[in-house]
């Protein structure tokens, strides 16, 4: 399987209703797709159906198209967060002691089946859906599809890899702080966050029941669009749910975090990414940036605030009943909640309602945001050494959104190195949910994003790409360095314009020394890929007062490379107008 294999919800419609398959074939090749994936990532499912149940699931969608129903998702397959109730399969919201058979599904899998699709299993998710990184589950931890070395992202993990694998052509999530927008941006995906009510939140186990939204990750943002008008609506067995609204965006000006405000956690090439989205988005409007330090402080009364209240209400008997069935990381997040006042929640709700007061007025200033969706990602290893202080860098971007009743489209915005998908999110006031799509559909045209990558279905070896400037250049002296460690040629390029070079003196054999200078120009180099392992053992053979820091090249995109202390260009030659080491080397020979 590779990332073309991922289906659209439209054309697999289209090609049932229209007769040239069938939903029993689909199914068919669903199961087949299932049985393939299970060998790489089994812990995506908590439970799914029998292949027969499927099979008469599929025939009795012919049977309904040969009655003549209209059937917009005719045979369409689709996973649900198992958060979310589904007749016939137990809910468990990934804790054991908690599950239940429910009586009915939920109203957005009802209107979902209605159109014609059908559920082929419920996904798993960080526990009680209480995290932004999928590694908070008793079934296992989901990984991201494109490297599996990397969290997929949650708490709606299962979900997403369910479609970026092409299991399903859409999954339902939720979001709470940003579940439903952190996965999707990880795995190359469409995340669909509607405004408050605007879906129904009947069925759903809740989180914080003021702030959560049923979501959907799609691989489009036309399924998206599709799945909106066959799911929202009002709702009158949800009691947050309100009446249709579409309110019009006109894109004429994106509010922008300050640059002093943008955080990136140390990765440049998210930075990178986000400035790339930037360029192609300034074609579309007007950028404006804006002092986001109100949303990141209504953000803080998510977990840092009296709003965690809310989640320990919704898992209040089972923490009084069995606190040891609940994953101990989550318990550590909700059981503050136990101790927080009605005094302290109260002077929350005071302080949320004049952050909302500003950021309403922010929406005479600029017509829609565009943030990144997160400033990073991590190795699952990573989360699970510090779960708590990493899983909170995912949310810096997301977490103020369902507080202050706003609408988002996470969409793609690149791949880094390692495979992984980064991703900004265009965010606009509530009810604007079908117009942030248009937005959506108007970057694409202009973004020139590449197709996603290969799925790691093995675990891929991970790489460090690293410039060099001097004797490791091909047919230099140190070059056997990089040949011994099976390193691989990239390609030839050049540094951004604020590097000066040096040749130092007494170095044997002779080598340059890359220095940062605001007044510098662009330096020839070389860049090469290694192992992790093979990196760092040539990393500890480098002498000072050489170093191995970060370089930015011509375009922007940042790599590993050589750099230099201050004490290297003591008696050194500046170099810099040669353009390189090997102009220099051909000078004096």
């Amino acid at each position: 399987m590779t990332a073309l294999d991922r289906r659209s919800a439209i054309a697999i419609a289209q090609e049932v209703r229209g007769g040239r398959t069938s939903a029993l074939a689909v199914m068919e090749e669903t199961l087949g797709r299932l049985a393939a994936y299970d060998a790489v990532q089994p812990q995506i499912w908590i439970s799914r159906p029998s292949a027969e149940s499927l099979i008469a699931a599929a025939k009795a969608v012919d049977a309904r198209l040969a009655a003549g129903e209209d059937l917009p998702l005719a045979g369409v397959p689709f996973a649900v967060k198992d958060n979310i109730d589904v007749a016939g399969a137990e809910t468990t919201a990934a804790c054991p002691a908690f599950a239940y058979s429910p009586g009915a599904s939920a109203t957005v899998v009802d209107r979902l089946a209605a159109a014609g699709a059908i559920c082929i299993g419920k996904t798993n998710l960080d526990q009680f859906a209480t995290g932004l990184n999928g590694t908070r589950s008793p079934y296992g931890s989901p990984r991201n599809a494109y490297n599996l070395a990397y969290v997929s992202g949650g708490s709606s993990s299962g979900s997403s890899v369910a479609v970026a694998a092409g299991l399903v052509a859409f999954a339902l999530g939720t979001d709470t702080a940003g579940s439903g927008r952190v996965p999707a941006a990880f795995q190359h995906l469409i995340g669909f966050k509607p405004t408050k009510g605007r879906w129904s939140n009947a069925g759903l186990v809740p989180a914080c029941r003021t702030l959560d939204c049923i979501t959907v990750f799609a691989n489009d943002s036309g399924d998206a669009r599709l799945l909106d008008r066959i799911i929202a609506g009002f709702d009158p067995a949800d009691a947050y749910s309100k009446p249709l609204a579409d309110r019009l965006l006109s894109c004429k000006r994106i509010g922008v975090p300050r640059r002093d405000q943008r955080v990136w956690f140390g990765d440049a090439e998210s930075e990178y990414l986000y400035d790339r989205a930037l360029e192609r988005l300034g074609g579309l409007a007007e950028l404006v940036e804006i002092d986001i330090a109100p949303l990141l402080e209504a953000a803080q009364l998510l977990y840092g605030g009296p709003w965690v209240a809310e989640r320990t209400a919704a898992l209040s008997g089972l923490l009084a009943d069995d606190p040891g069935a609940i994953d101990p990381t989550v318990r550590e997040v909700v059981e503050p909640g136990l101790t927080i006042s009605a005094v302290d929640l109260f002077k929350g709700i005071y302080r949320l309602a004049e952050l909302k007061r500003h950021a309403d007025k922010q929406w005479a200033e600029v017509d829609l945001l565009a943030f990144p969706t997160t400033g990073t990602t991590f190795r699952v290893g990573e989360l699970l050494a510090a779960p708590v202080a990493l899983n909170s860098a995912l949310g810096f971007y997301t977490n103020f959104v369902n507080l202050l009743d706003m609408a988002a489209v996470a969409v793609p915005a690149g791949s880094r190195a390692n495979g992984t998908g980064f991703g900004i999110t265009l965010i606009g006031p509530a009810d604007t949910d079908r117009a942030l799509l248009d937005v959506a559909d108007a970057y694409f045209a202009v973004a020139d994003l590449p197709s996603p990558p290969p799925l790691d279905l093995e675990g891929k070896m991970q790489t460090v790409k690293l410039a060099v400037v001097g004797a490791h250049l091909k047919d230099m002296p140190l070059h056997w360095q990089l040949t011994s460690r099976d390193a691989q040629f990239v390609g030839a390029f050049e540094t951004a314009p604020n590097y000066r070079l040096y040749a130092m003196a007494d170095s044997v054999p002779p080598k340059p020394a890359l220095v940062y200078s605001d007044e510098g120009g662009p330096i020839a180099l070389e860049v090469y890929e290694l192992g992790v392992a093979e990196f760092g053992s040539f990393v500890a053979e480098v002498p000072a007062p050489l170093a191995i820091g970060t370089v930015t090249l011509a375009d922007g995109s940042s790599v590993k490379g050589f750099v230099a202390e201050p004490r290297a260009i003591t008696g050194a030659e500046d170099i810099t107008a040669l353009g390189g080491w090997r102009a220099y080397i051909n000078r004096e020979g």
